[in-house]
């Protein structure tokens, strides 16, 4: 029997994190080569510190002219980027930064196996739901998101022009018969324009916010303020820490709530199975949930370089399951073709939507009418219960 009364903590950091500033580069990269070609193969790593980004990888077009084309473009798309986010610092400034790109030709090697429709690379995926949000993800990651979206939002809007792009969020939150109730505490440390601010001044800005998008009852006196915990943070950015590509993998999916595989999914076409099927293990998982076959559900899928079909398929309910989990194993290749091509057919996967993940989670988000976090859709609920 699992614990049905404890706490459980969860973190998110805002789009100017470092390592978010990157991963919103590789997957704009991304998104400019789908959008030229549909099967384009992209796997970019991106680096940032004071005053300099770099760019590196592998990518591949059919057309090699257009791919030269494409790499006298890199540079303005990382400018772009950093310029949206809001980086206009002495030391790392969207116009006066270094870019240097180092991406080159997709290997020979990895690309024979893929273009078989087999896997770009051997790994293990999961995927999570749970019906203790709306959108069927764990509530301390949810809301950690929330937060700080929420001020990105009053930051870009004007409202709080004091607030600068770096933050981090951390929410601890309390259950009673497995289900939250309540937050115990709230951290959130967020880049700000004035030394002349203390963490009393920042409180007073984010406070509103943060009581707007968590769920009313959820704060009490009882819970616990850690506002700028250190004081001034007027240096954030790659300026202030150097960011990379792909370091925020549990912050992109469950906050820790369920497995990972340890695979990354920025700057990665939808043939990497790192990216593919984590997405269709969180599709399948939020699925099983939103059926009703279970209150809470985790799949597993794990693949082999250059072989199409998944090696293994393992679903665990935790004890909540209306059927047996060996039948939601067995149901699920008869609804959903687990191939890289299938899940890439099934879910749409071939288009440039993929800068918006970047930032906030790759789960929990609505689907788009676009084809974006199409990975999010409940369509597939009514076949699984027929199947079982």
């Amino acid at each position: 029997m699992s614990r049905q009364n404890y706490v459980f903590t969860s973190e998110s950091v805002s789009e100017g994190h470092p390592d978010k500033v990157c991963d919103r580069i590789s997957d704009a990269v991304l998104d400019a080569f789908l959008a030229e070609e549909p099967e384009a193969r992209v796997a970019c790593e991106t680096f940032a510190t004071s005053g300099m980004v770099v760019i590196g990888g592998e990518v591949g077009l059919s057309d090699q002219d257009k791919l030269k084309n494409y790499m006298g473009r890199i540079g303005q798309i990382a400018r772009d980027c950093i310029k949206d986010i809001g980086y206009e610092q002495e030391k790392f400034h969207w116009n006066t930064c270094h870019v240097l790109n180092f991406l080159h030709e997709q290997s020979a090697h990895i690309a024979q196996g893929v273009d078989k429709d087999g896997a770009g690379d051997q790994g293990i995926m999961f995927g999570y739901a749970t019906n203790e949000t709306p959108d069927l993800m764990p509530a301390p990651i949810q809301y950690s998101h929330a937060m700080l979206r929420r001020l990105a939002e009053a930051r870009k809007s004007g409202a709080e022009p004091t607030l600068k792009p770096d933050a981090k969020s951390q929410l601890t939150v309390r259950y009673e018969d497995g289900k939250p109730v309540g937050v115990t505490s709230i951290v959130l440390s967020t880049q700000h324009e004035s030394e002349d601010q203390t963490s009393d001044d920042i409180r007073a800005i984010v406070e509103p916010y943060i009581r707007e998008v968590l769920p009313e009852g959820w704060i009490s006196e009882e819970t616990e303020w850690w506002v700028n915990p250190t004081g001034t943070f007027v240096i954030g950015g790659p300026d202030g820490d150097a960011g990379l590509t792909g370091r925020k993998i549990i912050v992109d999916t469950y906050g820790g709530a369920a497995p990972h595989g340890g695979g990354a999914f920025s700057g990665k076409d939808p043939t990497k199975v790192d990216r593919s099927a984590a997405y269709a293990a969180r599709y399948l998982a939020k699925n099983v949930v939103a059926a009703g076959l279970a209150e809470k559900c985790t799949i597993q899928l794990s693949y082999a370089i250059g072989v199409a079909k998944p090696l293994s398929i393992y679903a665990d309910t935790y004890g909540t399951g209306e059927v047996d989990a060996a039948a939601i194993e067995a149901a699920i290749p008869k609804v959903m073709d687990l191939t890289p091509r299938g899940i890439r057919t099934h879910l749409d996967l071939n288009k440039p939507i993929y800068q918006r993940t970047a930032a906030y989670g790759h789960f929990g988000r609505a689907p788009e009418a676009d084809g974006g976090f199409s990975w999010e859709k409940t369509d597939l609920a009514e076949s699984l219960k027929k199947e079982i």
